[in-house]
């Protein structure tokens, strides 16, 4: 397998992917044996694939967390650029299949499975019923309620880690996490809506690694 890139010349030029024994070997030398034995094992759901979806999936599949679940139904827009880690050469697509590209150049032995499809109370206890840890990633605080509730409530043996507040640009330490309960993180300052605030990246981007960071801690605690 070979991943094409420009070289400094202008000219073509082709890049040998490394082995999974290598891209292990590398991740296992920085993490640890057992540390390392824990991500690659582990699964995990990312419920909206935009500003805070589409970093926390990048954040953990660096990581070498061994399966991703990501649901969205929306396609990456201008709009999106200022914030979320697409490119111009994604506008238009799904941000299920934008995504999936990105994370196979980053971590290519990360196990995606992609669906393009509109979370709800109907399907929510089917297609996350083997996700051990789900991320609540969604825009809207009434999506963000629904997803956690229903999860709590239908997959008992799932952890949610979640976000509110964002948006603006208070000051980074107002982000935090939160331990709400055994099975739910809040991550965010629990304040800044979007009505009124504007979204930048390096606040949204601050929430999604208190959220990713969430996700390795419970995963590095786990038997």
């Amino acid at each position: 397998m070979c991943l094409k890139s420009s070289a400094l010349s202008g000219e073509a030029d082709f890049l040998k992917v490394p082995t999974y024994d290598e891209m292990y070997s590398a991740l296992e030398e920085r993490h640890g044996a057992e540390l390392q034995r824990k991500f690659a094992s582990a699964r995990v759901a990312v419920c909206g694939l935009g500003g805070l979806g589409s970093n926390i999936a990048i954040a953990l599949a660096r990581a070498g967390i061994g399966e991703l679940h990501l649901f969205d139904f929306d396609k990456v827009d201008l709009t999106n650029l200022n914030r979320q880690q697409y490119a111009v050469r994604h506008l238009g697509l799904p941000k299920t299949d934008a995504l999936r590209e990105i994370i196979a150049e980053i971590a290519p032995y990360c196990k995606v499975t992609a669906v393009n499809v509109r979370l709800c109370r109907e399907n929510i206890p089917q297609l996350l019923s083997d996700a051990p840890i789900i991320c609540e990633a969604f825009d809207k605080a009434e999506q963000k309620a629904m997803l956690v509730n229903c999860a709590l409530e239908s997959l008992p043996n799932s952890v949610v880690v979640a976000a509110s507040g964002m948006a603006g640009l208070g000051f980074a330490n107002e982000i935090t996490t939160r331990k709400i309960s055994k099975r739910l993180y809040l991550c965010g300052d629990g304040k800044s809506d979007v009505d009124g605030n504007s979204l930048f990246s390096a606040r949204v981007m601050l929430c999604a690694a208190h959220q990713a960071l969430a996700v390795l801690q419970i995963i590095a605690e786990s038997q």
